[in-house]
Formats: structure tokens, C-alpha cells, sequence
């Protein structure tokens, strides 16, 4: 910026001999770059960051909305102070049929996106868990940036120097940002009451960890050591899922060896074995949500981001909440905390793609989804409460637990986890295109009830099909059959919530 503001001739010289040749007056290259200059242009930017903020802000990240609206918005202000303190003119070589007027240094769109895919990319880092996915946002953030830099020279708005410039200077921005306003979300329980101490033990946790959904087994344990210990615990003994074992012997163990608290990492599987185990043992559990779904951790109001998670579990108050005893053809006697399913919706959990949903998490599930949409429709009888069997026609039944099922979906909206009862809702789209207004009436939460949509509502659901069809418990699929007998058992389980 020196070298502008004083006018050495180098940088003069410079910006003439890069930035000229590189204009591109008419053709696809010419009609490319003035469609990426609408679509980055001050109007569309602020579109941008208010999705963002408002995003941030909805999932209850609201330090990092702030975090991310306040960098962009000093942006604006930067860019317009630089400009009339430089009061730069455009560079003589833009395409005289359609040139930009006003002052060039630094470029506005590029000072934009950069601090803008700047955030993007800082947010990524902290709060995204997959590794592949993670990479992807921060790649794409660059190379948009990028794009938008050589947009400026293609169509001759600005020297070379005022991209270089703009684009530090948004990245200063970026980084001052986070100097002065971490994103990270305060600890849990710092502005809330201290809870009263009912039972004072030896203050003795334990973990139970799927080491497969944390990327350094080591690096997670010291973090929850440090927290643990912060938090007044005992530093926590740790217990390791195996592929024979998902969490009921761990789970165990921890119990006989005294733990006062139990924290679980891992996916909704890792959490339901856990939590069947200690399932009428008074032993609170706290939950880190480490899967794709985290079904159960979403309904509870439970942080998806990591520390969160464990500040969460270490320092909120205890919830008792329902499990469900669940029977069939072919299982053995087991549980599930969140849904059981039989029809498209087991059928899209056999379909997914391991590998797709390890790089890319839920969108293994819309994949395999658009796969089985059209899954054929199962006869069903349906008996509630020992009540005599009705019969249906359905493409999916699912039984649940909680209001909110897969991608939040409100399939249920009238369930609770801690009412004694089961919520079923069968679903009958006859055509490719009554899902289209299923999905409406679904997200809209109407009660109404037809052939397309039919909802029940008791203690004891049995539901036998007439044919084997796909069967799933908490997302995890358990095979195919024709029956599913499930009990509600109010109050059995004691699960750490925010306060």
C-alpha cells in the first residue's frame, strides 16, 4: 500500500506490464468473468454474510455469527476508508463499453471475499470434524478467492496491486478477528447457578470411546483430561470399543470400577450400547456426539461441536429420559433410544456407502435416499397398547422416541423423550411426486392425518409386515423380518442436558 501511496514508479510499471496483457474484452472468458463480477458484487456479499450469521446463529453458534458478521462489516469499512485516504483511479486498460467508475485501491470484491471466504475457512477449521469434508470447504474457499482476483485483472477493473493489497488486507482482517473475538463458544455452565451437590463421591468419571471417530485418539484425550480436571473431576479412566465389543463391556467396566459419570464418544450406535448397559444404574451418561446422525444428542439440545460436548458433559444437570425394549423375528432382545424403523427409511441405512459417508457424512444418506425412494409399499398390521391389529399399506413406518428424526426432520412433532409413550407415523407416497407434498406436510408439522401420512400414539407398538422388509434401530440397520415389538420405559436412563 506504501508503494501506492507514495507513487513509485516500480509499482506503476509493474501493474501496467501484468496487468494489461492479461485484459480480456469479448469472447466466453470475457463473458465468464462478468458473470463471477455479478455474483460477488457488494449486494450479493451482504446476502452472503447475513446466510451465514443467521446460520451460525440458528445451530447456537452465536460467537462465531458475531465473529463472522464483524469481520465482514469491518471489510466494508476498511475498504471504503483505504480508498479515499489512496484515492487510486481505475486503471486506464478496463473495456471502455462497460467500465467502472469510483476508486480502485484496494479491489472491493476481493477484499470481500477474502475476509468473507476467510471466515469460512477459520470457521471449517474449528468446527467441522471430517477431514475430507473440512479440506474440501477450505479448498473451495480458496480457490473462489482466487478466482475473484484473477476476475479483477481479466476484466481490467483494477491493478495488479490493488488485488494483492485487498486480498491482505482481508486476511489481516480475518486474523485481527480472531485476536480480538475467539468464535469458540463459552464454557457451558460459566453465567449459570452452580447445581446443588445432592451426593458428594470422589468425583470419578470414566470414558467409553469409539477411537475410529476422533482423528487423534491422543490429542481427544488430552483435551477431556484438561476439562475434566478444570471442571473439579478426577482425571477420567478410559475405555476403548473394539469390533466385537461397541461399548457394553466398556461400559460396564467403567460401572464396577466407580464411576461417577460416564462420557461416551462416538455415533449413535457407540451411545445406544452404552447407554442400555447403564440403563437403571443412576450413573449419569454424558454424550459426545462423534457419528453422522448424532440422532440422539441433536433431540437433547446437545452441542455438536467437540468441547461444547464435554463441557456439556461434565458440567450440566441430569435428565432422565425413556429407552425402548425392542424384540423381532431374527433379533435378540435389545433397545433403542431414538427410532426404530422398518421399510425406505432402513432401506436408505442399508444403502449408504461407507466409504462416501466417511469422507462426506450425511450425504452418503441423500445418495442412498434418492436410491431407495421408491422402495415398494409393505402391507402392515399394527397393534398399540394390545389393542386388536389394524392394517395398512405404508412405504415406511417409523416408530420414535424423540420429535426429530434424520436432518431434522419433524417427522414426529408431538413426541417427547421423557413422556412414557411412542410416537409411529407410516408414510404412503403412492407416486415419485407425493413426496413432495409429504415433505411439505411433514415440515409444516401438520397434524392431519390420511393415506399418505398416519400417526399412532401408545406405550407398546407391534407392528408385523407381510413380507421381510429392511429393519434399523437408531440407524444402524439390524436386518430384515417381519416383525418389531417395542415397549417404552419411562425414566429409565440419566443423560447429562444443558442447563
Amino acid at each position: 500500500m506504501l508503494a501506492v501511496v507514495v507513487g513509485l514508479g516500480w509499482a506503476d510499471a509493474f501493474d501496467k506490464a501484468v496487468g494489461e496483457p492479461l485484459v480480456v474484452t469479448h469472447g466466453p472468458v470475457h463473458t465468464l468473468a462478468r458473470w463471477v463480477e455479478a455474483a460477488f458484487e457488494f449486494w450479493p456479499f451482504v446476502v452472503y454474510n447475513l446466510a451465514l450469521a443467521i446460520g451460525l446463529w440458528v445451530k447456537g453458534y452465536r460467537r462465531a455469527a458475531i465473529y463472522a458478521l464483524g469481520v465482514n462489516v469491518a471489510a466494508v469499512v476498511v475498504s471504503q476508508v483505504v480508498k479515499h485516504v489512496v484515492d487510486r483511479p481505475r486503471p486506464a486498460w478496463q473495456d471502455p463499453m462497460s467500465p467502472y467508475t469510483g476508486l480502485a485501491y484496494p479491489s472491493g470484491h476481493v477484499m470481500h471475499a477474502a475476509a468473507f471466504f476467510g471466515v469460512t475457512s477459520v470457521l471449517a477449521l474449528i468446527f467441522i470434524r471430517k477431514t475430507a469434508l473440512r479440506r474440501l470447504i477450505v479448498t473451495a474457499s480458496v480457490l473462489v478467492t482466487l478466482v475473484v482476483c484473477a476476475d479483477r485483472l481479466v476484466l481490467g477493473r483494477h491493478h495488479a496491486t490493488d488485488v494483492v493489497g485487498a486480498l491482505l488486507l482481508g486476511i489481516g482482517l480475518v486474523l485481527v478477528g480472531l485476536a480480538v473475538y475467539s468464535p469458540l463458544p463459552l464454557a457451558h455452565a460459566i453465567k449459570a447457578e452452580p447445581l446443588p451437590e445432592v451426593f458428594q463421591g470422589d468425583k470419578r468419571c470414566a470414558v467409553v470411546l469409539n477411537p475410529s471417530k476422533v482423528e487423534s485418539v491422543g490429542q481427544f484425550q488430552s483435551i477431556v483430561n484438561t476439562m475434566a480436571v478444570e471442571s473439579g473431576w478426577r482425571e477420567p479412566r478410559w475405555y476403548f470399543t473394539t469390533v466385537d465389543d461397541s461399548g457394553t463391556g466398556q461400559a460396564e467396566q467403567a460401572a464396577v470400577d466407580g464411576a461417577e459419570l460416564v462420557l461416551v464418544c462416538g455415533g449413535d450406535g457407540t451411545v445406544r450400547e452404552v447407554c442400555a448397559e447403564l440403563a437403571g444404574t443412576g450413573v449419569p451418561i454424558g454424550i459426545i456426539p462423534a457419528g453422522t446422525g448424532n440422532l440422539l444428542a441433536r433431540n437433547l439440545a446437545i452441542p455438536l461441536y467437540l468441547r461444547a460436548a464435554i463441557d456439556v458433559a461434565l458440567n450440566g444437570q441430569d435428565r432422565a429420559i425413556d429407552m425402548v425394549e425392542v424384540d423381532g423375528d431374527g433379533i435378540e432382545r435389545t433397545h433403542f433410544l431414538v427410532m426404530a424403523g422398518m421399510g425406505f427409511d432402513a432401506a436408505i441405512m442399508e444403502g449408504v456407502n461407507e466409504d462416501i459417508k466417511a469422507r462426506v457424512g450425511w450425504v452418503a444418506y441423500v445418495l442412498s435416499g434418492l436410491k431407495a425412494l421408491m422402495f415398494p409399499a409393505v402391507k402392515v398390521e399394527i397393534s398399540v397398547d394390545d389393542a386388536e391389529f389394524t392394517k395398512h399399506r405404508a412405504r415406511t413406518i417409523v416408530v420414535g422416541n424423540v420429535g426429530s428424526l434424520t436432518a431434522g426432520m419433524p417427522l414426529l412433532p408431538d413426541a417427547e423423550i421423557d413422556d412414557g409413550l411412542l410416537d409411529v407415523v407410516l408414510l404412503y407416497p403412492q407416486r415419485f411426486w407425493s413426496w413432495l407434498p409429504l415433505a411439505f406436510r411433514v415440515l409444516a408439522k401438520r397434524p392431519r392425518t390420511d393415506d399418505l401420512v398416519n400417526r399412532m400414539t401408545g406405550r407398546t407398538v407391534v407392528i408385523r409386515a407381510d413380507r421381510d422388509t429392511p429393519r434399523q434401530l437408531d440407524g444402524d440397520t439390524i436386518g430384515s423380518g417381519r416383525e418389531l415389538r417395542m415397549t417404552n420405559v419411562h425414566g429409565r436412563l440419566l443423560v447429562r442436558v444443558p442447563r
